[in-house]
């Protein structure tokens, strides 16, 4: 006689079916919304996700399955799917420890906010970044930069403020620190230098909002943030913060690059981030005396922006100067404009301006009451 399955032994199966993303089981994060078991042994599990869609919907697929069909009694398994309401996503919020929007008048001042991201290292996300803040600065416009890359931040020495720490204003805000006319925050700042950061989701969250809500930003035209590789906590927690942010993405010319920048444009369209555009870096390298190589092949900024449907903002050549000026904390764009790597950033600058409207953004924002008395001076962040 075939022994029966039952319910409790379905659910206790898929706690070995991981969210990539969130490093939770399925059951831990109630996204099992139904478990139905037939008498012939087939069992059907209905899986909610966040979004109809879902890029890891055939992560979950594929595990499902092999969680429970390796209980005793089961002859086969169908996996279907429905989307979580907004109550779901909301509950699921507050189990990640992530307690909801930003409070009335955060980032009030600031006209855009662009989350520069990649979707891999290795590109020169950061240096991008932290070039293309000079560039914007250059033509006038008032910059921040939020160096949200929590385990590998490296804006801070690019713009030569490592070991430096920001002061706190009486109103109980972070100023942060200023190079070349740029506003830049990092956890950086608050860590020893060059140490380990070792956070989980509800710390990095907790940590972007204190940044995005506890900083003194002031008036910004633009606002960067350097997001970490991949498509994890980080970005999502600030498309949850910040729901009219655009996306910048950065690949290299080579195929391997781009079709990894392509999962990171799938996640900005899972979460309703706009892409503003696609910057090809490391577009050849130039030597010093003009000639030109290909390392890295060609096209692949091109195939990205004609395949997601955006412009390709530039193509920033790899030169000498640019490794140089990152690794001296000067941007090359201030050091060297005429510099062809430099020529190109700027270009990129323009192509944002041109295409970002002036308006302030839209923030998904909560009113707060205004505080009965002023608090005492000082601040705390999540300390490893």
């Amino acid at each position: 006689m075939v022994p029966m399955v039952d319910r409790d032994g379905v659910k206790k199966a898929l706690e070995a079916v991981i969210d990539p993303e969130l490093h939770r089981s399925i059951v831990e994060l109630d996204m099992v919304r139904s478990i139905e078991i037939g008498a012939t042994g087939v069992v059907d599990v209905t899986v909610s996700l966040t979004t109809a869609g879902c890029p890891i919907r055939g992560h979950f697929q594929t595990s499902v399955v092999d969680a429970v069909s390796k209980l005793d009694g089961v002859e086969h398994v169908n996996v279907f799917f429905d989307v979580m309401t907004e109550e779901q996503k909301a509950a699921l919020q507050q189990k990640l420890g992530r307690g909801g929007p930003l409070p009335a008048g955060s980032l009030a001042q600031v006209a855009n906010v662009i989350c520069v991201g990649s979707g891999k290292g290795g590109v020169g996300k950061s240096t991008i970044t932290a070039n293309l803040a000079a560039a914007l600065s250059a033509e006038g416009r008032k910059v921040g930069v939020l160096d949200a890359d929590v385990w590998g931040y490296s804006i801070p020495r690019m713009y030569d403020l490592g070991g430096q720490r920001p002061e706190v204003s009486a109103e109980r805000k972070i100023i942060p620190l200023q190079a070349g006319g740029v506003k830049v925050m990092s956890i950086g700042f608050f860590v020893e230098e060059d140490a380990a950061v070792v956070w989980r989701g509800p710390m990095l969250h907790k940590a972007l909002t204190q940044f995005l809500n506890d900083v003194e930003w002031g008036e910004l035209d633009y606002l960067l943030i350097d997001l970490p590789p991949g498509t994890g906590d980080v970005s999502m927690t600030l498309a949850q913060l910040l729901p009219a942010a655009r996306f910048l993405i950065v690949t290299t010319p080579q195929p391997t690059a781009q079709k990894v920048a392509r999962r990171a444009a799938e996640m900005a369209h899972r979460v309703d981030l706009p892409i503003v555009g696609v910057v090809e870096n490391m577009a050849g390298f130039v030597t010093p005396s003009g000639e030109r190589f290909e390392i890295f092949g060609q096209g692949g900024g091109d195939e990205l922006a004609e395949e997601i449907d955006v412009p390709l903002l530039g193509r920033v050549p790899l030169t000498m100067p640019l490794r140089e000026q990152a690794d001296a904390g000067l941007p090359l764009v201030i050091e060297n404009p005429d510099d062809p790597a430099a020529q190109s950033i700027r270009q990129v600058a323009r192509g944002l301006i041109a295409a970002l409207p002036p308006a302030p953004i839209a923030l998904n924002v909560i009113q707060q009451p205004a505080p009965e008395a002023p608090k005492p001076v000082g601040m705390s962040l999540p300390m490893a």
